[in-house]
């Protein structure tokens, strides 16, 4: 008889937290147990479990980044290590390529004569 879904959620969660995996599609290279489709048909990816551990790993190596590129003396990470950190207004602040539009669609006198003109 096969392995029940808890005992492959199970290994795989500790599998995910011994490799540090952060993509779905990494866990088969380490647990051989399952194929893909196998884990697809037994929902595994809908998983809360596996999620989560997926999500922390993620946020641990966010953090350990972060950290890195912020003691860091290169000028490069550390203004990378300010975008992910900033809000939106510091981030225009910072960009040499930001423009502002309003977005108006109004149109100037010149612009109204040539288009009358041209039904004309």
């Amino acid at each position: 008889m096969g392995k029940s879904k808890e005992y492959h959620e199970e290994n795989i969660v500790q599998i995910i937290k011994d490799n540090r995996i952060m993509k779905i599609q990494h866990i088969f290279t380490h647990y051989t147990e399952l194929q893909s489709s196998q884990f697809y048909n037994l929902e595994l990816e809908k998983s809360e479990t596996i999620k989560d551990q997926i999500a922390l790993n993620k946020t641990k190596a966010v953090g350990y980044m972060l950290d890195k590129w912020i003691k860091s003396d290169n000028p490069t990470l550390q203004i990378s290590a300010f975008k992910v950190l900033c809000d939106d207004e510091e981030r225009k602040k910072l960009s040499m390529q930001f423009m502002e539009t309003d977005n108006k669609h109004e149109l100037n006198k010149f612009e109204i004569e040539i288009i009358k003109t041209n039904k004309d």
